[in-house]
């Protein structure tokens, strides 16, 4: 016979509503702090937020399909509801273990995926691994709280909504207190062990009826209808004892490993490189190894969690979104001055400069240099990137951050450049992955549109293009939303003899008229000397090496972006397909894509014809393919 359950008192269903309010704020913040974590690991795609959230769905449904059923055929739900919150602490600290310890750990190099979908198929596993277990105790949560507040007689909705009501306030309260408060202020560390302090509050709370002296309780745990908090030896003892096991757990849980920041997927692969630990710039050593690699600065913030590394060998890195985002390696600093010059010394007098992202700081750094220069804004959305790691970069970018003419700004590019009202001469994009969740929002028409709005007349607009970790198709609808809004936009390249790395897009209102000997005039000027040897310590020692860059423009690449997919506001296609990519390194065959349509722009660089020539013939030994169509025949030529 189905056993007698006698009714709840109101203090009793009070305690299980505040239960399961607080499985609600464990099992949001559990999810947000999770979805940080793993997306470092399994890349911060828009795809890896869903492969998250359908693994924490399908564990919550599994869960209520299985609680239900318990609170069918269970004399007690109080105590089984109680049980599920006590398995939440070993579930946590599994889930923090595997993220931290065990998964960045396995041998698996993504790069030998021959499609995404294979990707996808092991992020799945290794999500289902992590979460599955902690996410099905949550969801059989629920049933089991209503079977426990149940009483004869009561509207079912009314009852429904009361425990649906209490979880739902506790999800948002998880959500933003994790999101805003114990993330940004303790770490990911911190946030997991207060998650196992919240289901230990839970599990006591909800166990209190089992832990007080006196006779058997009837099946709601109760004796009378009244709770008490008397609790008998064998209850001190218990309470004891979970505290103790809840403590070691917590213990367990250790703080994010530098190297999931600074490698993500491929944080195997570096292996014993990488040095334990975050160590002073002046003890890491010049020689040895491994390890060889080493952290000097690690930091999570209210957006994301950054960190900065030293070699051996002096190359110094900043790491985001589990990636090296800038470096002070030949080609990365090669690009991010090629990005802040070549704006600069396309315009005939920048005086104000937005920089969007701040990353190592190299590229609002160039404009120091630049004696027309009186107002450099920074805006980046993680206020620890130019607070914390640009000054680890301050002889790479000439300590941008303390010069008088800098403004540092915390908060999101795309809605500054919305909301004020300022215009300015250069406005340049310093490196943001276009396959990271949300940063296709600085890839739109729309924003573009921004963009050029808020530029001075002849003023400039540049961002980054990476063309590795990318495709044809991600390459071809930046660049062709970006010459959507500007027609008479650039593409410059920063390659090695063909071998192709990343970009510069680059444009103008105007078409763009470049006087090669007036810009080399413009570099000997004594007040330009600072910026001359910026370009030349990155091999770029005349007017002629840098604008030998120069890969494409607009008008002769609308064939080769016919088929392109432009990213708007509504649609946000490029972060789909950036994010079917991000496993990708075809570089050079997407730059031999751009260079095949090569043509001498002979309304872009203007002025006398020996610079020119000298010029064509830079770039010609650039683009192999166009060598026999361009042949200069001026007699000025060298030798001639």
């Amino acid at each position: 016979p189905q056993a007698v359950v006698a009714e709840p008192s109101a203090a009793s269903s009070r305690a299980v509503y505040f239960v399961i309010a607080l499985s609600g704020l464990a099992a949001l913040g559990a999810e947000v702090v999770w979805t940080r974590l793993l997306s470092l690991l399994l890349g911060a795609t828009v795809y890896t937020f869903s492969i998250i959230l359908a693994v924490f769905l399908v564990g919550l449904g599994i869960g209520s399909t299985i609680g239900s059923f318990l609170s069918r055929s269970l004399a007690r739900p109080r105590m089984a509801l109680g049980l599920c919150q006590v398995l939440l602490i070993p579930a946590i600290a599994w889930a923090a273990y595997s993220i931290t310890q065990s998964l960045p750990n396995w041998p698996i190099n993504p790069t030998l995926s021959l499609s995404p979908s294979f990707t996808f198929q092991l992020d799945l596993a290794l999500c289902f691994w992590t979460i599955l277990p902690a996410a099905i105790l949550w969801g059989a949560s629920f049933p089991l709280a209503l079977a426990a507040v149940a009483t004869r007689g009561e509207d079912p909705g009314r009852l429904v909504g009361g425990v649906y009501a209490a979880n739902t306030v506790g999800a948002i309260l998880g959500a933003l207190g994790f999101s805003l408060f114990f993330v940004p202020m303790g770490g990911t560390q911190s946030a997991e062990r207060w998650l196992i302090g919240i289901s230990v509050l839970s599990a006591i709370v909800a166990l209190a009826p089992y832990f007080r002296p006196g006779p058997a309780q009837n099946g709601s745990g109760l004796e009378g209808g009244r709770s008490s908090w008397k609790f008998s030896v064998r209850g001190v003892v218990t309470v004891v004892a979970l505290l103790a096991v809840a403590s070691w757990l917590a213990s367990t849980v250790i703080p994010i490993p530098w190297g999931l920041i600074g490698y993500g997927r491929f944080t195997a692969s570096y292996g014993n490189r990488l040095a334990k630990g975050v160590w002073d710039e002046k003890n890491v050593p010049s020689t040895g190894g491994p390890p060889d690699i080493f952290a000097t600065y690690v930091g999570e913030g209210l957006n994301g969690s950054v960190a900065v590394s030293l070699s051996t060998v002096g190359v110094r890195s900043f790491h985001s979104a589990g990636k090296v985002q800038a470096s002070n390696g030949d080609r990365d600093m090669r690009l991010q001055r090629l990005l802040g010059h070549i704006s600069a010394l396309t315009h005939q007098k920048p005086e104000s400069v937005l920089v969007v992202a701040c990353g190592a700081g190299v590229t609002a750094g160039t404009f120091v240099l630049h004696p027309d220069v009186k107002r450099i804004v920074i805006c980046d959305i993680e206020p620890l990137v130019p607070k914390f790691v640009a000054p680890h970069f301050a002889k790479e970018n000439y300590d941008v951050v303390k010069d008088p003419r800098t403004e540092l700004v915390a908060d999101d590019g795309r809605h500054y450049i919305r909301t004020t009202k300022e215009k300015f001469d250069i406005i340049t994009s310093d490196p943001v992955d276009p396959w990271v969740k949300g940063c296709a929002a600085l890839n739109t028409v729309e924003y573009y549109e921004m963009c050029r709005d808020h530029l001075k007349p002849g003023g400039v607009m540049s961002l980054w293009l990476p063309l590795y970790e990318s495709n044809s198709e991600t390459v071809k609808s930046v660049i062709a939303t970006f010459f959507k809004v500007f027609p008479h936009g650039i593409l410059w390249s920063n390659d090695t003899e063909g071998e192709g790395y990343d970009a510069v897009l680059f444009a103008q209102a105007q078409p763009t008229r470049i006087d090669v000997e007036s810009l080399q005039s413009r570099l000997d000027r004594l007040d330009h000397a600072l910026v001359k040897k910026s370009l030349a310590d990155v091999g770029f020692t005349t007017a002629v090496s840098m604008l030998s860059t120069y890969a494409g423009q607009a008008s002769g690449l609308q064939e080769w972006m016919r088929d392109a997919q432009i990213n708007t506001d509504a649609n946000l296609r490029l972060q789909y397909l950036a994010g079917l990519s991000f496993n990708s390194y075809v570089e050079s065959d997407i730059l031999a894509e751009i260079t095949r349509h090569y043509k001498f722009p002979e309304q872009l660089f203007i002025g006398r014809e020996q610079p020119r020539n000298l010029l064509k013939i830079a770039l010609q030994g650039r683009h192999p393919v166009a060598r026999n169509a361009h042949t200069p025949v001026s007699s000025d030529q060298p030798g001639k």
